[in-house]
C-alpha cells in the first residue's frame, strides 16, 4: 500500500505535482498572491478599533430605547 492512513510527504507533491501540471505557475503564482492580499486585509480587520463603524451605522453614544 503506498499511501497510509495518514498521508505524508509522498502524498503532499503528488498533489501538488498535480495541481501544478492543471493550473500552470503563472496561475498558481497569482492566486497565491491573492491568498496572501486577503490574509493581510483580514488581520488588518482584526486590529481595527472595535468603535469603528462605516457611515450610518449606529452610533455607539446614543442611548437605547
Amino acid at each position: 500500500m503506498v499511501f497510509g492512513r495518514t498521508g505524508g510527504i509522498l502524498e503532499i507533491l503528488l498533489i501538488l505535482i498535480i495541481i501544478l501540471i492543471l493550473f500552470g505557475p503563472s496561475r498558481i503564482a497569482k492566486v497565491t498572491r491573492e491568498l496572501g492580499r486577503s490574509i493581510a486585509a483580514f488581520r488588518e480587520g482584526l486590529n481595527e478599533k472595535p468603535n469603528d463603524t462605516p457611515a450610518g451605522g449606529p452610533d455607539p453614544d446614543e442611548p437605547k430605547e
